[in-house]
């Protein structure tokens, strides 16, 4: 089976999470800056089967999306065009900043480590796989 990636998209970094190609479990893969986010996707597929993509919806309160999704639905147009064989799934990202902090604390990281934002959006990221795991 192939893997499923998750994207924890931002304006700088984004995180990017993987399953096991069973599709089991999700593990963080790795934080790059959002601007070599496509030749970093590029080479991991170069180098592993992916069959689907979940690229998180930052959605507010009140149901509209943050500023930042223009830039995630241009990415996804440029990603569909670039592997059309890849499945883009969509998923709620509301609160995964928030609960990737909860789930780092959880697991004992340390305060330092923490304050990594390169691990706080590669959890985020796996969250957010785990979610869609979940619900398919």
């Amino acid at each position: 089976m192939a893997r499923i990636l998750a994207l924890d998209y931002g304006g700088r970094r984004t995180g990017i999470a993987t399953t096991d190609p069973l599709q089991i479990i999700a593990t963080p893969l790795i934080t790059v800056q959002t601007e070599d986010l496509m030749d970093y996707l590029c080479d991991y597929t170069a180098k592993e089967e992916v069959s689907d993509i979940v690229v998180g919806q930052p959605t507010r309160h009140d149901g509209s999306f943050s500023g930042i999704e223009q830039y995630i639905v241009e990415f996804i147009e440029k990603f569909k065009a670039k592997f059309p064989a890849i499945t883009v799934h969509r998923i709620n990202e509301m609160y995964s900043s928030k609960d990737a902090m909860q789930a780092l604390i959880a697991s004992g990281v340390k305060k330092k480590g923490r304050r990594d934002k390169k691990l706080l959006d590669s959890t985020a990221a796996t969250l957010l796989l785990q979610e869609f795991l979940y619900e398919k």
